[in-house]
């Protein structure tokens, strides 16, 4: 009986994780846009300032997730 628990579980996992991603890919597209065109950076600090973004959009929707 217990595989209703652990398939909820699993479940939950990939939702976490999905919450985590989408949060760090909305982040880091948000950012790569508002450098790139907005405030006409180089390709290479625009990439950057994404990849600074995301990960720390995924690190705060992590710690959000394990509330």
């Amino acid at each position: 009986m217990d595989l209703p628990s652990q398939a909820n579980r699993g479940s939950e996992a990939v939702k976490k994780w999905g919450f985590v991603a989408m949060h760090a890919a909305l982040a880091a597209a948000f950012m790569f846009l508002l450098q790139r065109f907005v405030m006409n950076a180089t390709q290479e600090t625009s990439l950057l300032w994404a990849l600074a973004f995301a990960v720390c959009a995924a690190g705060l929707a992590y710690k959000q997730a394990n509330r």
